[in-house]
């Protein structure tokens, strides 16, 4: 009885799962370590949310709005270590192990040298960046606000090592690599964060000095295992500090349209963050936990995300257009499966996991309707809206997935956030339900140009 459910089990794996050079033990191999990596980071800083909700709503709204920050300012130099995955993916795809070597090194160059002036930028900055864009915060609020934003700022560098390094890794297939870089940043930002904050009682100082530790630590780390440890490579550090204008160019090519797309659509969550203020701490409050909320109900599909760019990737890099394509469709699939394992999983404990936050009486059914809408919502929408694109990007088509995305960030997300949270005054229920609307239309432009042909024409390498 056994062995025939076995059979049946593999033949479902090599029929989506497998094609001419990748199988899928090695999807599995890849996908695996993401997926432990997603859990930690999603959970400990679920975790880290719950432990500075402890110092008062004043502290968790200051890191719920200057995160915003953060990922708008963060995201433009991840995205270009994901042109450097895409690069390193195709490379190695195409079997030319010298210029995996090239590209792994101009993605660590260029990622540090963008992430140190953004952080410059961060310190410098921060005063005109909060009074324009949270001014209306209350100074508990304010005060709070700009200690992690200065203290967030002198981090960047050491994040964008990492990032960079890690991407490369995911590019050539060793997310094992990536997962253990990953883990050594946020376990010790987790642990400094329950001696600074729980233990000391330091609050927001606590956080910025754990954040700023564990990063750069990170950091040393990774330059360290891509300087001694990997044999294969043969990276030295001049390789690093010399900028390879080819290979620069090369990255950017994918990287400059996803950090545009990343600035228009992580500055229209800060737009939506504008709106969010002028509603009140407890609408801030609620915000940052249902967000924690969508984290966790999103970690098997994020890590489908970021597998997708190695797996079509290399496909691509060969020129096999066949097997790029079985791969989206099985991996949208998969994802949207993850959706509904995960809302039967998670709303069951919504209260248990809702006490990590210690939110006021008054919030907790707005906060569990919006969860509720939204878990429903990422089933059909989540996966062609964020899958789909991933897998176009690797292939090379980079400026319309970008393009894309900032039109209808802009023009939905914000205009019709705006019109239900403020003029019919919905509150923060209408900012999420133009979120999920924003998903639907977005995710079907990139269907249907994942049925075309357009989108696998580009030229990478």
């Amino acid at each position: 009885m056994i062995q025939p459910n076995a059979n049946v089990k593999q033949g479902f794996l090599d029929k989506y799962f497998s094609g001419e050079a990748i199988d899928y033990r090695q999807v599995i191999a890849l996908f695996i370590p993401v997926l432990i990596d997603q859990i930690f980071v999603v959970g400990l800083n679920l975790i880290n949310t719950a432990m500075i909700s402890s110092a008062g709503v004043a502290a968790i709204s200051a890191v719920n709005m200057i995160d915003s920050i953060n990922i708008f300012l963060i995201s433009v130099f991840i995205a270009v270590s994901t042109g450097g995955t895409v690069v390193v993916a195709q490379y190695k795809g195409s079997g030319n192990d010298a210029m995996v070597s090239k590209a792994t090194a101009g993605t660590v160059s260029s990622v540090s040298l963008l992430a140190f002036v953004i952080g410059l930028f961060g310190i410098v900055f921060h005063g005109p960046l909060l009074n324009i864009l949270f001014g209306a915060a209350e100074p508990d609020v304010m005060s709070n606000a700009r200690v992690y934003l200065i203290g967030s700022s002198i981090s960047y560098l050491g994040i964008a090592v990492v990032e960079a390094v890690c991407g490369a890794m995911r590019g050539i297939g060793r997310t094992r690599a990536s997962l253990v870089l990953s883990l050594i940043m946020n376990l010790v930002y987790v642990a400094l964060n329950l001696v600074f904050i729980n233990l000391m009682h330091m609050g927001i100082h606590g956080m910025v000095l754990s954040i700023n530790i564990a990063r750069y630590l990170a950091a040393f780390c990774a330059l360290f295992y891509l300087l001694r440890m990997d044999s294969t490579l043969r990276i030295q550090l001049r390789d690093i500090i010399a900028v390879n204008l080819s290979m620069l160019k090369r990255i950017m090519f994918i990287g400059l349209p996803f950090a545009a797309e990343q600035m228009f659509f992580n500055g229209g969550k800060i737009l939506t963050q504008i709106f969010i203020v002028s509603m009140g701490t407890y609408a801030i409050a609620i915000n940052a936990i249902a967000a924690s909320f969508a984290g966790v109900m999103q970690i098997p599909a994020n890590a489908l995300s970021i597998t997708i760019i190695t797996v079509v990737g290399q496909c691509m890099g060969r020129g096999d257009v066949k097997d790029a394509k079985k791969f989206v469709k099985s991996f949208v699939g998969v994802s949207s499966l993850s959706f509904v394992v995960m809302g039967l999983l998670v709303l069951p404990f919504f209260l248990p996991i809702l006490s990590l936050f210690h939110p006021p009486a008054e919030i907790v059914d707005d906060i569990f309707l919006i969860v509720l809408i939204n878990t429903i919502a990422q089933v059909p929408l989540w996966s062609i809206s964020f899958i789909v694109p991933s897998a176009l990007r690797a292939a090379g088509d980079s400026k319309f997935t970008s393009l894309v995305s900032m039109l209808s960030m802009w023009l939905f997300r914000i205009v019709l956030g705006y019109l239900l949270g403020i003029v019919f005054n919905m509150g923060i229920l209408g900012v999420w339900l133009a979120m999920d609307c924003e998903w639907a239309i977005r995710g079907g432009i990139f269907f249907k140009r994942f049925l075309g042909q357009k989108w696998y024409r580009h030229r990478v390498i």
